[in-house]
């Protein structure tokens, strides 16, 4: 088998064999839609794949080839009328670079249009009456002589709009780094990127362009140049097209079973890896109304491929074409509320919810969102690091959480970031989390917390402690996907633990412990002593008060349990340690180890 890491050209996977999930079968559903429609889905989910296979479905140039492309795939048995009747043409707009002042930036999307609408003419010059003058400081222009061009000819354009929002949001995201005009300058007023989407509507009203498809990641840009561009239909809620980019487990698990079997393992080896890539790459909902999880198929391929050449899982679960999300993180926290947030999201036990995801908001809105968090949800919803659940809260707002295992890491990452903010105190960091899970050693962690990352927290963080702000930053401290499955509250028996580190199944001969911790937070009133006081005392003293005996009891019950379900569920493989870690306050940590 071949996989198409990173190829989003339909032809080729088509000609060359690659394999190919198909969704042509929501074609039809697409022309049922509207004209002008509107997908988003976050970086990398194979929209620019799905646009391919409109250009060779609609594209009249291919209608020769049209049997040999879709004649073996769900349209091909049942084609649409409008099949290879179309003139395409495309734009890209993640190809247009966002460095350089205003100036720039609008003359590089001139140039980008204007070579689109040249490699339009070339492939259509037999069927267009004339040729154009391109004006390379005016694509506007060009564009609108080469919908005329169009008229005089018996057919119609499909304008295809891959990414129609990244370097507006890479332009959006420079702002705290002192930009702030140049996103107002491409967007508002005259900007060039709404008198452009002007233009398009201009030419879909008779003007030559008969359909757009128009693909992204938020709704931002959108919304900001709505008043010149209002026609488009948004499909990217709709339950019909919640996997029209991603894949299902039932059809990863065959194609894992195949592979399982070409590298010799015994079958049983398909369920192990099955289970580790949908920890890391499962979980995204991105309909309300849709009850089924979907799989990151690029995250998806990146597996499949590594593992078809090596016969073992790649290293680094995280793919690093998709390590720039962790941008998008530090973009939310440095919003108003944003790095409230961003805490708040890693808590699970902290429920996420909206009343409605907001699907028309502008930056405006992001920027004065004071009152709640519904523009900072919805945007990191778009973005693909909170996705839906199937759950609603008693009250039937949709919940929100992190989708799987990768993006939990970025989050983890940006709180490390945030506690630990220099290089030095990073290495330091990771040099203690190594001591806990290569030796069993959990003081040093603990030491390192107290004296590096409590002084980060102020008087403010004491209105909602609880052990989970603590469980936080181990967990940003300890995250290390490349040794082990990071499983944050995770079920036992009918209870669910603070923290577990399994080691990956992949990395069980290398000398590793397994890892469970249990949290306990006891407030400063519950010992009747001040954060002077706590701090003042030796951990003898501090294991000695009432409250934090209390504490120790209880996380001690649960482990004995915990432990009985591991060791049942993972007999000889696990080698675990099990500890109970007591906060009292945010300013001393008290522990316990059991073998």
């Amino acid at each position: 088998m071949k996989f198409p890491y990173g190829n989003a050209d339909f032809h080729q996977i088509i000609t060359e064999n690659y394999v190919y999930i198909d969704r042509t079968d929501r074609i039809p559903l697409v022309e049922e839609f509207g004209k002008t429609l509107l997908f988003l889905r976050p970086r990398r989910f194979g929209k620019s794949l799905w646009l391919s296979t409109l250009w060779n479905y609609y594209d009249v140039n291919r209608a020769d080839e049209f049997e040999q492309l879709f004649g073996h795939l769900a349209i091909g048995q049942n084609p649409t009328a409008k099949h290879n009747q179309y003139l395409i043409l495309k734009w890209n707009f993640s190809t247009v670079e966002t460095q350089g002042d205003i100036k720039e930036i609008r003359q590089m999307l001139h140039d980008h249009i204007n070579a689109s609408l040249k490699s339009f003419f070339v492939r259509y010059q037999s069927l267009l009456p004339f040729d154009i003058e391109f004006n390379p400081h005016n694509a506007l222009n060009s564009l609108e002589l080469a919908l005329t061009a169009v008229q005089a000819t018996p057919y119609k354009v499909y304008l295809l709009i891959d990414e129609y929002d990244n370097f507006a949001n890479e332009v959006l995201m420079a702002r705290r780094r002192g930009n702030e005009n140049r996103y107002d300058d491409l967007i508002k007023g005259e900007g060039m990127l709404k008198t452009l989407f002007k233009v398009v509507k201009d030419g879909t009203e008779g003007q030559g362009i008969d359909r757009v498809f128009i693909t992204g990641v938020s709704p931002v840009v959108m919304s900001d140049v709505t008043s010149g561009f209002n026609v488009a239909d948004n499909i990217y809620l709709r339950p019909e097209f919640n996997d029209l980019c991603g894949f299902t487990e039932a059809e990863i698990s065959p194609i894992l079973q195949q592979l399982v079997a070409q590298c010799g393992f015994p079958p049983e080896k398909a369920t192990e890896l099955l289970n580790l890539i949908r920890t890391f790459y499962d979980g995204y909902c991105f309909s309300p109304r849709s009850q089924e999880f979907i799989y990151n198929p690029t995250l998806v391929l990146y597996f499949l491929k590594h593992l078809r050449q090596d016969c073992i899982p790649p290293e680094r679960l995280l793919d690093q074409n998709l390590a720039m999300d962790r941008g998008k993180i530090a973009y939310i926290a440095q919003l108003p509320r944003g790095e409230e947030l961003v805490w708040d999201t890693l808590n699970e036990k902290k429920q996420i919810a909206l009343e409605g995801l907001a699907y028309r908001f502008g930056v405006e809105d992001i920027l004065a969102s004071q009152k709640d968090n519904q523009f900072l949800i919805s945007l990191l919803y778009y973005f693909g690091v909170l996705t839906l659940t199937t759950e609603r809260t008693g009250h039937g707002e949709p919940t929100f959480q992190i989708p799987n295992m990768v993006i939990r890491g970025l989050y983890a990452e940006r709180i490390r970031e945030m506690v630990l903010p220099t290089g030095p105190d990073l290495d330091a960091g990771k040099r203690v989390a190594q001591l806990l899970y290569q030796k069993g050693q959990i003081e040093p962690l603990c030491d390192f917390i107290e004296q590096r990352q409590f002084k980060v927290f102020d008087n403010r963080d004491y209105r909602e402690a609880d052990e989970l702000v603590v469980k936080a930053v181990f967990l940003a401290l300890l995250f290390n996907d490349i040794m082990y499955i990071m499983d944050s509250e995770p079920v036992l028996g009918r209870r669910y633990g603070d923290l577990l580190m399994l080691v990956r199944p992949d990395k069980r001969q290398y000398i590793l412990l397994d890892v469970l911790i249990e949290f306990k937070y006891v407030p400063l009133n519950k010992v009747k002593l001040t954060g002077e006081q706590v701090r003042g005392k030796n951990r003898v003293e501090l294991q000695a008060l009432s409250a934090v005996q209390t504490a120790f009891t209880k996380a001690e019950e649960q482990l004995t349990s915990y432990r009985q379900i591991l060791t049942k569920k993972y007999g000889d493989l696990l080698d675990l340690r099990t500890f109970t870690v007591v906060a009292v306050g945010y300013d001393r940590l008290v522990w316990r180890s059991y073998e």
